[in-house]
């Protein structure tokens, strides 16, 4: 009697991977050509405003971003359903993010008087701090559309459509671009704002793309096949298992960029050529940070659809090759920060004031892409392994891990360089970059400890045991 050999799990390797990640690759390198364009459009504008838009602009991002965080930790539900062929339970899980969203406007609103107090404790020169603080009131006006457009495309990328997040994205980030030209300068008919421009553009772009989002969502199509508009109501089970995976998802995001952005506000207390250097060397860097956040969320996806659908030898694959070509595309973007830094830092001075000595100020840029050009290596690491963690529900190790390194090195030794031993620009920046590298570290060996292969997210067992469906 011949026995029947049992078929070997599908995985699709690279190509599966890489035809996931390449549309949020692009999604996400659009805000880079974004944020380099608004950032380079200033430049080119006042030199007060370029240097006013760094830690504005950081700041915005680092009170919003816990609230996308949570919204889109609705993707690893809808990928673990999706691999269940779980399809109502995709859009249950998507309406419980929308919901959040929702509430997220009139939090985001309380969190202005915090941010302006923020700036104010920085110690920036008071005209660059009038310019920060109207930045910023202009931007939190998007704060809720960013966090919608992450609640509402959790539903497309968790099943693995990444082409329509990338196509809302290139276009409300090419409006965004369009009106930061046209209302930084005043061109085509349009008042001359400068850096207030430059935020009214970015509020616009901010809700187009939740726009296009929901009518997608609520296409016939959809309505059919997942029930979106009658699944748009609380569900309590749902939303309590948002809230518990992905709050210290979005704590751990916040952690992380609130200590970044310590670090910029430091720097604009070093001296004019530290601080302009800083926002020239990480406008810079978009172009390699950008990208691997498109290729963690694609890690995190296919992790979560594996899971779901009780395969976790090839889940640990899929996060290990994330993590390889992660290092080969920042390996190729940091010869370049090597070779070619005079070329990177042409872009942005050419329209500083002659007080800046442009020796001095190429020399610091120079060394600075020397020190990205490594960066970039722990970077690609901790984006894509902590992606592939959350992808599994890990998100209170990832929490606790950022947690400590961030706030228990990172911050202390920044002002203990900065504002105690008065160190310059570089001591500040090798501390940064010792930061980013124990991430990393920790990172590599939680993934390959396997404890994260044991996380229930969708409470399997016990709906087994009780056979309750899902939808209580």
């Amino acid at each position: 009697m011949r026995i029947k050999k049992k078929r070997a799990p599908f995985f699709g390797g690279w190509q599966e991977l890489m035809t996931l990640a390449w549309p949020l690759i692009i999604s996400s390198s659009s805000f880079a050509v974004l944020n380099f364009c608004d950032r380079l459009f200033l430049s080119w504008y006042n030199e007060d405003a370029f240097r006013a838009s760094l830690p504005a602009g950081v700041l915005f991002f680092t009170l919003v971003c816990g609230f996308m965080a949570v919204a889109g930790f609705a993707n690893t539900f809808v990928a673990q359903m999706w691999g269940a062929n779980d399809r109502e339970g995709c859009a249950k899980a998507t309406a419980q993010s929308i919901l959040f969203s929702g509430l997220s406007f009139f939090l985001l609103l309380l969190l202005v008087p915090v941010g302006l107090q923020l700036l104010r404790l920085s110690g920036h020169a008071p005209n660059v701090l009038l310019m920060e603080e109207r930045y910023f009131r202009i931007l939190m006006w998007s704060g809720s559309g960013m966090v919608l457009s992450s609640a509402i495309g959790s539903f497309f990328s968790g099943r693995g459509k990444t082409f329509i997040i990338m196509g809302c994205n290139i276009a409300a980030n090419a409006v965004n671009i369009l009106l930061n030209y046209l209302l930084v300068f005043g061109k085509g008919g349009f008042p001359e704002m400068g850096i207030d421009g430059a935020g009214w553009a970015s509020v616009i772009g901010a809700w187009i793309s939740p726009l296009i989002l929901v009518a997608f969502y609520f296409s016939k199509h959809n309505r059919r096949e997942f029930n979106t508009l009658k699944m748009l109501r609380y569900n309590s089970v749902l939303f309590r298992r948002l809230i518990r995976f992905g709050v210290p998802a979005g704590v751990e995001w916040f952690l992380d960029v609130a200590a970044f952005t310590i670090f910029v506000l430091v720097l604009g207390r070093i001296g004019e050529i530290a601080h302009i250097a800083s926002n020239i060397a990480l406008s810079i860097n978009l172009i390699a940070f950008m990208p691997m956040i498109g290729l963690g969320m694609a890690a995190s996806i296919l992790v979560g659809q594996y899971l779901g659908r009780d395969d976790s030898k090839n889940a640990q694959r899929i996060g290990w090759l994330a993590f390889r070509i992660g290092l080969s595309y920042v390996a190729l973007i940091g010869i370049t920060f090597l070779l070619f830094p005079i070329f990177y830092a042409k872009a942005f001075t050419g329209h500083l004031s002659s007080s800046v000595s442009l020796n001095e100020l190429m020399h610091t840029v120079r060394i600075l892409l020397a020190i990205l050009a490594f960066w970039g290596f722990a970077d690609a690491t901790a984006l894509t392994l902590s992606g592939a963690l959350k992808g599994a529900g890990d998100t209170h190790f990832v929490m606790r891990f950022r947690l400590i390194v961030s706030w228990g090195i990172l911050v202390p030794a920044q002002f203990l360089i900065v504002v105690v031993l008065k160190k310059g620009v570089f001591a500040s920046w090798a501390c940064t970059l010792f930061y980013i590298t124990i991430l990393a570290i920790g990172f590599i060996l939680r993934f390959r400890s396997n404890r994260w292969k044991q996380i229930d997210l969708l409470d399997r067992k016990n709906r087994q045991k009780t056979i309750i469906p899902y939808e209580v």
